[in-house]
């Protein structure tokens, strides 16, 4: 999956926007919480960071599937965040957690600013 694909993929989801908080690290958010971390738009390989469980230990379940392609996130990893390398895992696999991540996101907003 190219990074285009990633992206797309992820504005795909009802609600969602693309932020740059800070400067040249792109974020994908539904409402005002960030779903997907993508960092630089000029990266060699694209990786992203999703949020995979609610704690490390849940997300190290797909640390210890791909080790080589997924590591927990800076700052955020003990919260179940993972950075992963997108042309390490299967694409399908690599929506999936999109999903996962936006679900999470969603679920974590007030009723009054979930999208519709």
């Amino acid at each position: 999956m190219r990074r285009e694909e990633l992206v797309a993929y992820c504005l795909s989801k009802p609600g969602a926007w693309l932020d740059e908080p800070w400067e040249g690290d792109e974020v994908v958010k539904v409402a005002d919480k960030i779903f997907a971390f993508l960092g630089s738009a000029d990266a060699a390989s694209p990786n992203v960071g999703l949020k995979c469980g609610r704690t490390s230990d849940e997300a190290s379940e797909l640390r210890a599937r791909y080790p080589q392609h997924v590591t927990a996130s800076a700052y955020v990893g003990r919260y179940g965040w993972n950075t992963i390398a997108v042309a390490g895992l299967p694409s399908d696999e690599v929506r999936e957690l999109v999903d996962n991540s936006y679900d999470a996101a969603v679920s974590a907003l007030p009723k009054r600013k979930r999208p519709t």
